[in-house]
């Protein structure tokens, strides 16, 4: 039986609004950035016109269509829609170890599945086919999808609604990618932040030659930490309670201290490949980490690690979907 859609939940909430907003053109914009769209090698065949707007300052001058500004008598931009096919592909880590806790409270597996579901509200926005790719060690399946956002949620919420019992195998899911034939899809690789190794971020280098990817790195609790939130603390792997004696603060600061190591070093592997890589310890933080990453996209034309949630400008949303 698949689980309703969980509409109550606040971040599902935010994630509504925010495709609600954003506006067509800003979503096409957005997306053909990230999957490192060239418009001289795209146009042809698969394109359809979509809508005929004015020019706003700061888009390129190249996309002016100047016998459409002839007859509106100002600069005007027609926007196309291409044909799609399995132009984005989610590709999530189900192993148990997923299930581990986040400071918020969360579970990685439920703050991974949220980050996935902005950028499939992006993609059905622009009506793009989708495939869900779920993988731990002893099954990889593929789901692939066409249709709304809400039809999404209620087909991801029944995909999630199981026992994870199996450990993870994250390096399949990588060589699954691999095998993905469009080289145009763009390739969203979501588990927690434990997985990403210099080693693994480097494996990424090959596949990052011929798709665009995302990594949505999740980051847990400190298990050596004591927290008001937390009294005790199990292990996901093997279900084995941390024991009260090796929590103590310098343990603590000695597992941050390298997390963070780790963390910066595959992050430099990811951005020197390419890529482009988000993280964050919740839903809420993860949706910072993705408003971000599209405004920042917007507006530099590219893209590469997305700031930190927090970090500079709060990035401002107008009434009328544009980011700014």
């Amino acid at each position: 039986m698949i689980a309703p859609p969980r509409s109550g939940d606040p971040i599902r909430r935010k994630i509504e609004s925010l495709g609600t907003r954003l506006s067509l053109p800003t979503v096409i914009k957005a997306l053909g950035v990230l999957e490192g769209e060239h418009p001289a090698a795209r146009r042809g065949t698969g394109y359809d016109y979509l809508d005929i707007r004015p020019y706003e300052p700061g888009e390129e001058a190249r996309l002016i269509d100047w016998k459409a500004s002839a007859r509106a008598g100002r600069p005007m931009i027609i926007d196309k829609e291409r044909e799609s096919n399995g132009n984005v592909w989610l590709l999530l880590d189900v192993g148990r170890e997923m299930t581990g806790a986040c400071p918020s409270g969360e579970r990685a597996i439920d703050v991974a599945a949220n980050a996935l579901r902005m950028f499939a509200m992006l993609s059905l926005r622009r009506s793009d086919d989708l495939s869900i790719v779920l993988g731990d060690d002893s099954h990889i399946t593929r789901v692939p999808f066409n249709g709304g956002f809400a039809k999404f949620e209620h087909v991801f919420d029944g995909l999630l609604d199981r026992d994870f019992v199996r450990p993870r195998n994250f390096d399949a899911l990588i060589d699954y990618a691999g095998r993905i034939r469009n080289r145009r899809s763009l390739v969203v690789l979501a588990t927690d932040e434990a997985v990403w190794t210099g080693e693994r971020a480097r494996r990424l280098r090959t596949l990052a030659q011929t798709h665009p990817i995302i990594t949505v790195n999740v980051s847990t609790i400190n298990p050596f930490a004591f927290t008001d939130r937390f009294d005790h603390v199990v292990d996901a792997r093997d279900g084995r309670r941390v024991p009260a004696f090796m929590r103590t603060r310098k343990v603590a600061s000695s597992v941050d201290v390298h997390r963070e190591f780790q963390a910066a070093a595959a992050a430099r592997e990811v951005v020197k490949n390419g890529s482009t890589m988000i993280r964050g310890a919740s839903s809420d933080a993860m949706f910072d980490e993705f408003v971000s990453l599209v405004s920042t996209t917007l507006a530099r034309g590219g893209f590469r690690q997305a700031p930190p949630a927090g970090a500079g400008d709060v990035t401002a949303m107008d009434t009328s979907g544009g980011l700014s």
